[in-house]
């Protein structure tokens, strides 16, 4: 059997493809790894992995298979020579950023590892103060930073009023300045922002809130009441504060003349006419200002000129149809009552079944045509 043109056309894309894909992977793989971490994080990667390989051989024990043996003699597996070389067997190389730098400071950390696997262990049972922070001094105790580990402002349990965090934190670097969260300001996070105010507020601690949508930068309280300056979209009231301007009822139209304009709230939307408009004040062609070329007024609805020259050339049909099998039912009555009864009620099931059916297309049609309005509302607005 020969396999077409085609085939082999497809399996050379899917293999380039594959290739491909695995190559740019590789590629991104090879990058990650040569990443240089800074001092502190690289100190904290290469200890993460090291009590990974901790917790991997938790449950080993020595092969010999006699357990009380090995222990009388070898001593406990959990801190011997042999744990410990094979959790250096494995070390870093599940490291993904800055492997390569990990594989490095395994050779600078490798005396110090030792002395504390067997010597410090239980004295100093934290890996990561002992060689981050008082070996090699490339990092400093949680909140505290710079080259001397100085406390940041308000340590040890107000640290920038807990309304931010301080720069260079466990680290060696930064300058111990307040970076605020969100909502907050100053240099030590203790004032509320431009669009928030302070809604609580003691010795130790201020809780700013955000200011009402329709205030422009600062407020005093909850509310539009609370607004210093509306934002565009808003008029100020006397008794409401910033009241939202409805900008569909001001002099000017917002929108074209095959538009009509829906009010937001501090804004408005243009939403488009039903086609069937030359300008319009809602959605639908019952709300038609004037009919668009092609379209007449019928009953207060734009409808389509042709389309209803259609119907009403079928109808007309229809309605000559029926009174013509009226008329052969009362041709047969003549001659025999019992013909014309049969095919009487046969002219007025016909007749009930056609206009049912007439009425139930017309029906689905315009639920169409809603559904295609509901479409463009929803749309317009965000909605699903």
């Amino acid at each position: 059997m020969k396999i077409s043109h085609t085939v082999y056309v497809i399996v050379f894309i899917v293999t380039l493809n594959f290739f491909g894909i695995h190559s740019d992977g590789k590629m991104k793989s090879d990058k990650a790894q040569k990443i240089k971490l800074p001092p502190c994080r690289a100190c904290k990667a290469f200890v993460e992995s090291f009590n990974r390989g901790v917790e991997r051989t938790a449950k080993f024990k020595f092969e010999g298979g006699d357990t009380a043996w090995e222990e009388k003699n070898l001593g406990s597996y959990s801190n011997s020579e042999v744990r410990f070389v094979e959790i250096q067997e494995k070390l870093c190389s599940e490291v993904v950023e800055g492997k390569d730098q990990c594989y490095q400071l395994l050779e600078q950390y490798d005396e110090a590892l030792e002395i504390w696997w067997f010597k410090k262990q239980k004295a100093e049972p934290d890996l990561a103060k002992h060689l981050c922070i008082d070996n090699f001094e490339v990092c400093c105790p949680e909140f505290h930073y710079g080259s001397n580990c100085t406390p940041c402002n308000g340590f040890p349990d107000n640290i920038c009023n807990k309304n931010g965090k301080c720069k260079g934190s466990g680290t060696r670097k930064g300058n111990g300045k307040c970076f605020c969260d969100n909502g907050y300001t100053g240099d030590y996070c203790d004032i509320c922002a431009d669009g928030f105010y302070n809604s609580y507020k003691d010795d130790k601690k201020i809780l700013c809130t955000p200011c009402h949508k329709s205030c422009d930068g600062k407020c005093t309280k909850s509310g539009p009441e609370g607004c210093q300056k509306c934002k565009d979209g808003y008029l100020e009231n006397k008794d409401r504060g910033c009241a939202d301007v409805n900008e569909c009822l001001m002099g000017k139209a917002p929108c074209t003349s095959t538009q009509f304009c829906v009010n937001t709230e501090g804004s408005y939307r243009c939403l488009d006419c039903h086609q069937s408009c030359l300008g319009c004040a809602g959605d639908g062609p019952d709300e038609c200002i004037n009919c668009a070329p092609g379209y007449t007024k019928k009953e207060k609805l734009c409808v389509n000129v042709e389309e209803e020259e259609k119907k009403s050339y079928i109808s007309t049909i229809r309605y000559v149809t029926y009174l013509g099998l009226c008329v052969c039912t009362y041709i047969i009555l003549q001659k025999n009552v019992t013909i014309a009864a049969i095919v009487g009620l046969c002219v007025a099931i016909y007749i009930t079944l056609s206009e049912y059916v007439a009425n139930y297309l017309l029906a689905h049609r315009n639920a169409d045509l809603k559904d295609q309005l509901t479409q463009q509302l929803n749309k317009a607005f965000g909605g699903s």
